[in-house]
């Protein structure tokens, strides 16, 4: 019987692996040269977790489950939450801000379609401590430079959601929630509907729409003509100041409200090219859950990249790491293994492992797009040395071990 892979996973051959660790290992790279610390978090939570920060109805987008201890439990299907209660448990009494990352697979129950899988890798950063603008400036100049470092220019847009609830502040909370999904959505229609079912007052509706309309370069200003001199929109200039500093190029967008309750002010997200209608890369801002997981008032910044979308328009050529190949007779198969363990701290290296003779020895070398080659031969093993031939030019070169590891590794 022919099993197949379960419906919204990945099988990821030698050659998409080594993008997908390449890529991984730039991004890993960029984050730690900017101050953060990587974290592991468990694959599996309590379910609470989860309902905890977004509510029963995400239930049916869980891989959720009863284990045999009879406990609720769930993959986990981000790590924003895992992270959080880490910190409440672990972390309350270390140094802050505490600047955290983490690459995992995460998992939802949800129908597989271009760019969404059941099973998803998210590489994301929460910064966690600082009220102030600068850390949610460092947070997005940082997101764009992980992008910008796997060759991928994002379109970048920025909001304050303090604004918009500094409008929404006379409207009850549960009302408030449901227009900033509405706004998130884009879905305008239901807006206007929505509006009208509550009564909104007329000055808000006009306002409201006027805002969540605005755009570029003056948008504050106009923001500033609508509502007045907030102090939120003051904190918003103060945040697009620093990005200037940071060379980062961005768009102030009114309309970009990531439609839950617990992002408070700054909020953004990344567009790329060539992922159709599911093409946001990077979303994030400052949030407030650690008092929800039972610690205290302590502010966060954070964004999750879509590792999955990243990978699919990002055009970077991966090292080659095919194997240097021995090639050995059947009387210098020992000498080798001896020489292939001695190469090995040095390089990646292919024994035969099939006792072909040497024709076909060498015919596998060239199927794997082998550079080099050596050959140990009786002649060689006397000489006590090796020879290395390049599978491009021909040339041939009798050498030491120690002189064939300076000539494949240049050092």
């Amino acid at each position: 019987m022919k099993i197949t892979k379960p419906r919204g996973t990945r099988d990821f051959l030698p050659e998409d692996t080594r993008k997908r660790r390449y890529a991984e290992g730039i991004l890993r790279q960029v984050v730690k040269n900017w101050g953060f610390s990587e974290i592991i978090t468990p694959t599996f939570e309590k379910l609470e977790l989860f309902t905890l920060k977004s509510g029963e109805g995400i239930i049916g987008e869980l891989y959720n489950f009863t284990d045999k201890g009879d406990r609720e439990m769930t993959l986990r299907p981000e790590l924003t939450a895992p992270v959080m209660r880490m910190y409440v448990n672990e972390m309350q009494a270390q140094q802050q801000p505490l600047k955290l990352f983490y690459f995992e697979n995460c998992f939802r129950y949800e129908r597989p379609q271009k760019g969404r899988f059941r099973e998803f890798w998210q590489f994301g950063v929460e910064l966690i401590g600082s009220r102030r603008m600068d850390a949610d400036a460092e947070v997005i100049a940082l997101a764009t430079e992980m992008l910008k470092a796997v060759g991928i220019k994002g379109d970048l847009n920025v909001n304050n959601l303090g604004v918009i609830r500094h409008l929404l502040s006379v409207l009850e909370n549960e009302q408030q929630s449901q227009i900033m999904r509405l706004v998130d959505k884009k879905d305008y229609e239901g807006l206007d509907n929505f509006l009208e079912e509550i009564n909104a007052p007329a000055d808000l509706r006009q306002k409201l729409i006027e805002l969540i309309s605005l755009t570029g370069n003056d948008a504050i200003a106009k923001a500033r003509d609508i509502l007045g001199d907030l102090p939120e929109i003051n904190d918003f200039q103060e945040l697009l100041t620093m990005l200037d500093a940071y060379g980062v190029e961005y768009t102030i967008n009114f309309g970009i409200a990531r439609g839950l309750d617990y992002y408070t002010g700054t909020v953004f997200e990344i567009y790329a090219e060539g992922l159709g209608a599911q093409n946001q890369v990077c979303g994030g801002g400052s949030y407030q859950l650690i008092q929800l997981f039972g610690g205290g008032d302590v502010p966060s910044t954070g964004f999750g990249l879509g590792f999955d979308r990243i990978m699919e328009v990002c055009e970077l050529g991966a090292p080659d790491d095919v194997p240097v190949v021995i090639i050995a007779k059947d009387s210098t198969r020992l000498d080798a293994i001896k020489t292939a363990n001695e190469l090995r701290k040095h390089i990646p290296v292919y024994n035969d492992l099939m006792k072909r003779n040497f024709k076909a020895q060498l015919s596998y070398a060239n199927n794997i797009g082998a550079k080099h080659v050596i050959i140990i031969g009786e002649k060689e093993v006397e000489a006590r040395k090796l020879m290395l031939k390049d599978m491009t030019s021909g040339e041939q070169e009798l050498l030491s071990i120690d002189e064939v590891i300076t000539k494949l590794t240049g050092k």
